[in-house]
C-alpha cells in the first residue's frame, strides 16, 4: 500500500446523483473525501456547494487518474457506464495499490472486475465491485440466509420498487448495455430469454401480491463467485420497470433534508439448501441514497480489517453477511432473517 492517509478516499463521479449521497455518507462517517472525475465545470460548482477538494481526471488519461487518486486509500466509482469506466480506473488503484470498490449493475462490468483477483492479491488490496443496492444488497442478504454456506440448491431473488425515476446515467446504461443477461437453472448458466417468465411473488407488506419477471443484474454474478448454486434467478416487479421504459418519467426528486426521495423499496431473498430454507429481506427507502451506507460501511470495514483478506471479491464473501446487515438500521434498512418451512416456500413461488 502506498503511504496515503487512511480517511482520504477518492470518489469518482462525485457529482453524480449518487456520488453526491456517497461524499455526504463518507463526510459523516469523518471521512476527507476528494472529489473527482471528467467534467472540471461540475467538479467547481461541486467545490462552490460543498468546500470538497477537487481533481479533474479523465478515464482515457491514465496519468491524470494516477494524480487523482494520489495521497488516498481507496477509490470509490460511482460513475457509469461501468462498462467504460471500471476497468480505467481499476486499473489506476492497482497502480496506486489501494482499494477500489464500485456500485456497477452490469454482469459483464462486474464479471470482468472479479476475475483480476490474481492482480488484486498481488497488490495487496481488495477490490469489490457492486457494492450497492443493486448487487451488493442481494448478495449480503443470500449469505445472510444461507448462513454461511458456500452452496445452495437454489437463490430465489424478489426485488419490488414502489415506482423508478431513473437518473440521466440510469437511462444511459441501459441504453448502452446490450451485454446478455445470466441466470443458473439446473446448475446451467443461461442467458435471459426474450420474452422474459413472468411468475407472481408474494413480498412482505406493503408490497405483498406482486407480478415479478425474471430480470438479473449483478446479483447473478456476485453470488455465485462464491456460492456454488445449483439454481438461481432474480425477479423484479412489473410497475418500476414500467417507470423506466417511459421516457417520460422524470428524475428523483428529493423529498427530505437528506435528499432522498420517496420511493421505497424491498428485496427478499430465500435459499435452500437440502432441508435447509432460509429468507432474508431488506426495505428501506430510495435506491440509489441506500447505495451511500452500504458502500461507505464496506469501506470502513475494509479500512478497519473487518473484511475476510484481499483480492476481487464479492460482498457476502468479504464480510460477515449478518453483521454487516445490522449495521445498516441507523441508515433506515430494515432487516429479517427467518427460517421458512418447505410449504411456505414452495407457495411463494408458485
Amino acid at each position: 500500500m502506498n503511504a496515503a492517509r487512511p480517511d482520504r478516499i477518492a470518489v469518482y463521479g462525485a457529482y453524480g446523483h449518487t456520488g453526491r449521497f456517497v461524499l455526504d455518507e463518507l463526510r459523516r462517517r469523518g471521512f476527507v473525501p476528494v472529489a473527482c472525475g471528467r467534467d472540471a465545470a461540475k467538479l467547481a460548482a461541486l467545490v462552490e456547494a460543498t468546500g470538497v477538494e477537487t481533481r479533474v481526471a479523465d478515464v482515457d488519461d491514465p496519468a491524470a487518474l494516477d494524480a487523482a487518486f494520489a495521497g488516498t486509500a481507496a477509490v470509490l466509482l460511482c460513475a457509469g457506464p461501468f462498462m467504460d469506466t471500471s476497468a480505467p480506473v481499476l486499473d489506476a488503484a492497482l497502480r496506486a495499490r489501494i482499494h477500489y470498490l464500485d456500485v456497477a449493475a452490469e454482469q459483464r462490468a462486474v464479471a470482468d472486475t472479479l476475475a483480476r483477483d490474481a492482480e488484486a492479491r498481488a497488490a495487496g488490496v481488495t477490490v469489490l465491485p457492486a457494492m450497492a443496492f443493486y448487487g451488493g444488497l442481494a448478495d449480503l442478504l443470500a449469505s445472510a440466509a444461507l448462513d454461511g454456506a458456500s452452496d445452495a440448491d437454489a437463490v430465489d431473488i424478489a426485488v419490488a420498487l414502489d415506482g423508478w425515476h431513473p437518473t440521466r446515467g440510469t437511462r444511459i446504461t441501459g441504453e448502452r448495455n446490450r451485454h446478455p443477461r445470466s441466470y443458473i437453472e439446473h446448475g446451467r448458466t443461461l442467458h435471459l430469454p426474450d420474452p422474459a417468465p413472468v411468475r407472481t411473488t408474494d413480498f412482505p407488506v406493503p408490497f405483498g401480491r406482486q407480478e415479478t419477471v425474471l430480470l438479473t443484474l449483478s446479483e447473478a454474478v456476485l453470488v455465485p463467485h462464491h456460492v456454488a448454486c445449483r439454481n438461481l434467478h432474480a425477479w423484479m416487479n412489473l410497475a418500476p420497470l414500467r417507470d423506466l421504459r417511459d421516457p417520460a418519467t422524470p428524475a428523483p426528486v428529493a423529498t427530505d433534508d437528506r435528499g432522498r426521495s420517496a420511493q421505497r423499496f424491498m428485496v427478499d431473498v430465500r435459499v435452500r439448501r437440502g432441508a435447509h430454507h432460509g429468507r432474508a429481506t431488506a426495505s428501506g427507502r430510495d435506491i440509489y441514497a441506500v447505495t451511500a451506507p452500504l458502500l461507505a460501511e464496506a469501506l470502513q470495514r475494509i479500512l478497519d480489517g473487518r473484511v475476510r483478506g484481499c483480492g476481487a471479491l464479492a460482498a457476502g464473501q468479504a464480510f460477515d453477511a449478518r453483521d454487516f446487515l445490522a449495521a445498516l438500521a441507523p441508515s433506515g434498512v430494515a432487516v429479517a432473517l427467518e427460517a421458512v418451512t418447505v410449504a411456505e416456500a414452495a407457495a411463494s413461488s408458485s
